[in-house]
């Protein structure tokens, strides 16, 4: 199918189709278990000459299976160019890297996931490179912090796990008014959800792993961007300057498992969403629940924004009980849902981010991230939502919140 037709067609057609294999014609993408390709004398001079994109010349630097990936997350999420790496968490240092050197400045939301704000807080200090903490939905908070330091401004579409949603317009007013790259985490919408790349945005990282991948079997992240005030061959550095020498190469296995998985990702957001919505306002109007986290509801602080923004709302909420033993005790009464550290399942995960994925992050930080021990995070998968519905009801009356 030629390119500008694939353009026209609905999310849920180019999810589903992808070109047949040239040589066997087969519907479904094979895998190029390979870590090394045979050079000829003009792929041999093309590399000598500088011309890397194209060319097989290890797996650390690019698989064909890889590119298959990265083509349809590219037309998925509206993206001018992807580059798929090993994790989430490697889309978000391989972005970083290719950006910033010593002496430059991030401004970002408090709440971000727990490894991310770990790296600003921690490991890029190593570097010199400074991070600003701020309320990215408060745009005055951000105007004030930046510098003329200031590189990147960097958010989550939905905040992991305070279901935080920041107004991106906004936000992208203020930074390509100063030149500044704006990078956000759409993990917890997926390009489903949302398309930050069409509302602004220059760069997007998102952990495959989730509602990408879908069935908790693969690790992946990607990074997807537009250019504009990124370098026209900011790709071409971000795969030969920043993922191949910092290794983080996403296997050819994976690759298409979560080739595979985009296929499936419209028809299950769209019942996770429903489920999570139905759930939602079953649990806040639960006695012992003191508070409820979800953009579709209208006690959500960005409701409207939401509404704007991520239509559908998506499949993460969070709700409090009174403490975090009250919490442990509720997931693990849990008998339908699972009690575990990821997201994005067709299973239903719930955790306690506090002493979770947040473990290492200090007290007072959580604090002012907004995570409460008595926080417990849902990932609504595709079960009946009766059968969530009573499964919560259970553990809460059991757990006697």
């Amino acid at each position: 199918m030629k390119k500008e037709t694939k353009e026209k067609l609905s999310f849920a057609s180019k999810a589903v189709y992808y070109d047949p294999d040239p040589e066997s014609k087969s519907l479904n993408a094979p895998i190029y278990l390979s870590n090394n390709f045979q050079y000829d004398a003009e792929i041999y001079q093309q590399i000598v000459d500088g011309d890397r994109v194209e060319a097989n010349i290890y797996g650390r630097c690019g698989n064909p299976s890889e590119y298959k990936f990265e083509d349809q997350v590219a037309l998925l999420e509206s993206a001018d160019g992807c580059l798929a790496v090993a994790s989430g968490m490697a889309a978000v240092s391989t972005t970083w890297f290719a950006l910033l050197k010593t002496g430059d400045h991030i401004v970002s939301d408090w709440t971000t996931y727990s490894s991310t704000h770990e790296m600003f807080d921690h490991r890029l200090t190593d570097f010199g490179i400074e991070t600003t903490f701020v309320d990215t939905t408060d745009i005055e908070q951000v105007r004030q912090a930046v510098t003329d330091r200031t590189k990147i401004i960097y958010f989550e579409t939905i905040a992991n796990p305070t279901m935080q949603v920041p107004a991106i317009p906004p936000l992208v007013e203020l930074a390509h008014s100063r030149n500044i790259i704006l990078v956000c985490d759409n993990t917890f919408a997926s390009p489903y959800l949302i398309r930050p790349l069409e509302w602004g945005i220059d760069i997007v990282v998102e952990s495959a792993s989730k509602f990408m991948g879908g069935h908790n079997d693969v690790i992946g992240g990607i990074i997807a961007i537009k250019t504009g005030l990124l370098p026209a061959d900011f790709l071409h550095q971000l795969r030969w300057s920043s993922l191949t020498k910092l290794g983080g190469a996403l296997s050819p296995f994976n690759a298409w498992m979560l080739l595979r998985g985009l296929q499936t990702l419209p028809v299950r957001m769209e019942r996770q969403s429903k489920s999570a919505m139905t759930l939602a306002r079953h649990l806040d109007a639960h006695p012992a629940i003191q508070r409820v986290w979800y953009p579709g509801l209208t006690s959500h602080p960005q409701h409207d924004i939401a509404k704007q923004q991520i239509p559908k709302f998506g499949a993460m909420l969070t709700f409090e009980v009174e403490d975090g033993p009250a919490a442990v005790k509720v997931c693990a009464a849990l008998e339908l849902c699972a009690f575990a550290a990821s997201l994005g399942s067709v299973r239903t995960i719930t955790q306690v981010p506090a002493t979770m994925a947040f473990l290492d992050v200090p007290p007072e930080q959580r604090e002012r991230m907004n995570i409460h021990d008595g926080m417990i995070r849902v990932s609504v998968g595709l079960e009946d939502p009766d059968d969530l519905i009573r499964d919560f009801d259970q553990a809460l009356s059991n757990t006697h919140c």
